[in-house]
């Protein structure tokens, strides 16, 4: 086991336990990096302003850099510090956590949802594109093209990629700024998200990256999400029995059990944070699953607590990298959740394995 495996084990947290036991931040001589595995360590990492979300020497993935998906990369406001964060973010946020929860799960209802295998996939990694794509004035045929360009272009981001996969990535990035160019152009009135977004953010190409960003964040974050939720049914089927508390269980899945276990970043400059000194260039993966089950931030974090009081959680980050999306990944997962479970009796014919990946713990259904 090491922090990178972890994050597809079937039951990683007694090792992270063990990585709190011995100190909670501390160097991997194979993985050549700092791994912070307790509560504090990560937050103190995700705060200290020395500690970015890309390394200085490649602000862009090589990858994908002389691309199309590499040029939607530079300007999202996640992968970028200093005003390219701030501004965007601040155009975002505030809208973001507006969006009217029903009107979410109006747009959730409106799908056919169904609970065997194939159901589920669409459920979730198409099913909440198509929502926010509605929400940004989509039709629904439109919005079945953004989940399939946007589950494209997504794959380029991670260094699992394959090289078709990237050339699939730059023609998806292209032709989702073309959908979003042709939708601002529109006559017809905008929708109120997508208007409120557009007169936040006046760099045309910066507007249209994070509309990109937008459907990317949701892809991944939705489906891991949903996938931990209806896994945990299947282990647990007794955890949620009563259906209006849907929501109190889904924000108790992202912490126990949270779709990015891990996340990292780069130290710019000399720095020293929970004794350790760190120095630029140097590469630090924060545990972000295992700080949730740290005793130090929710007691008896082990235990599965629908109504968890004073809940804590990094699943989400924290700090001026928090995900602005959080309130709307967990309605899209909680209205969806609720819709699968009139047919919850076939989730036991349910078989899974978690999708490879470096820090996604996103599970893949199929039949028994």
């Amino acid at each position: 086991m090491d922090p990178i495996i972890a994050a597809t084990h079937p039951d990683p947290y007694p090792y992270y336990a063990s990585l709190r036991a011995a100190g909670g931040f501390a160097f991997d001589q194979n993985l050549g990096l700092w791994v912070a595995s307790s509560a504090r360590a990560v937050a103190a990492v995700l705060a200290h302003a020395d500690c970015r979300v890309r390394p200085a020497h490649e602000p862009v993935p090589t990858a994908i850099a002389q691309g199309e998906a590499g040029r939607v990369f530079a300007r999202l406001m996640r992968m970028n510090e200093g005003e390219p964060h701030r501004c965007p973010r601040s155009a975002m946020a505030p809208v973001l956590e507006r969006i009217d929860t029903e009107q979410v799960g109006e747009r959730v209802r409106a799908r056919l949802i169904t609970a065997n295998a194939e159901g589920l996939h669409q459920a979730m990694f198409m099913g909440p594109v198509w929502v926010v794509a509605a929400l940004l004035g989509f039709a629904p045929s439109e919005g079945r093209t953004l989940s399939q360009l946007t589950a494209d272009f997504v794959a380029c981001l991670s260094p699992l990629s394959t090289a078709a996969q990237r050339v699939a990535a730059h023609q998806a990035a292209e032709q989702l700024k073309g959908y979003f160019i042709e939708r601002l152009s529109a006559q017809a009135p905008q929708s109120p998200l997508l208007e409120s977004l557009r007169q936040g953010l006046t760099d045309r190409e910066v507007l249209l990256a994070n509309l990109i960003g937008l459907l990317s964040q949701t892809y991944e974050a939705s489906a891991g999400l949903i996938g931990n939720a209806v896994l945990a049914l299947i282990r647990e089927p007794g955890l949620l029995t009563e259906p209006g508390r849907v929501d109190a269980f889904v924000a108790e899945v992202q912490r126990f059990d949270p779709p990015v276990q891990n996340t990292r970043r780069f130290v710019s400059a000399p720095c020293e944070i929970e004794g350790v000194r760190l120095a630029p260039g140097d590469t630090v993966l924060l545990l972000l699953a295992s700080a949730n089950r740290d005793p130090q931030l929710n007691p008896h974090p082990e235990r599965f607590v629908l109504e968890r009081p004073a809940r804590r959680s990094l699943s989400f980050g924290a700090g001026r990298h928090h995900c602005p999306g959080q309130a709307l990944a967990m309605s899209i997962a909680s209205a969806t959740l609720s819709e699968l479970l009139t047919h919850r009796e076939h989730f036991a014919r349910l078989t899974w394995h978690y999708r490879p990946s470096l820090n996604g713990r996103i599970p893949l259904f199929s039949e028994k």
